[in-house]
């Protein structure tokens, strides 16, 4: 099995700039060695009540248990999440490892159906990082 990686597009980082731009999107992945296994899409908004909106998504096929949920933590534990007070997340329909890790890291979830996909509402918890975020037993993290 090849070494888990997640790393923010640094293209994408530096075209986007999110630093200086907090409403342009992050984009976020987990690779397993040169593919892509999931990945998110990261904007937050300050006109809207410090709302941060995420988009999730994983490669079709069998993904190691553990690795979806991992990008849910990722995207968690960014700075500009962690500032946010509520998400609005939107994950494939029957993604069941992606939904139940956003409701383990958030408080009073609502999930609806979508066409082919689930909304979630839900608010961010002051205190919702469960580590550090930075060591997850093998898999690298680059930010």
């Amino acid at each position: 099995m090849g070494q888990v990686r997640v790393a923010w597009s640094v293209q994408a980082i530096f075209r986007r700039h999110p630093m200086t731009d907090p409403d342009m999107p992050q984009h976020i992945e987990i690779r397993d060695g040169d593919q892509t296994i999931a990945a998110a899409e990261v904007m937050t908004c300050e006109e809207a009540g410090k709302t941060a909106r995420v988009l999730l998504h994983a490669a079709s096929g069998h993904i190691t248990p553990g690795r979806r949920a991992g990008l849910v933590d990722v995207v968690m534990d960014l700075p500009e999440v962690q500032a946010s007070a509520r998400l609005e997340a939107t994950v494939p329909l029957g993604d069941t490892e992606l939904l139940e890790r956003l409701r383990q890291r958030t408080h009073d979830a609502v999930t609806r159906p979508a066409g082919c996909t689930a909304l979630v509402d839900a608010d961010i918890p002051q205190c919702s990082r469960p580590g550090t975020g930075q060591d997850r037993g093998g898999e690298t993290f680059a930010w």
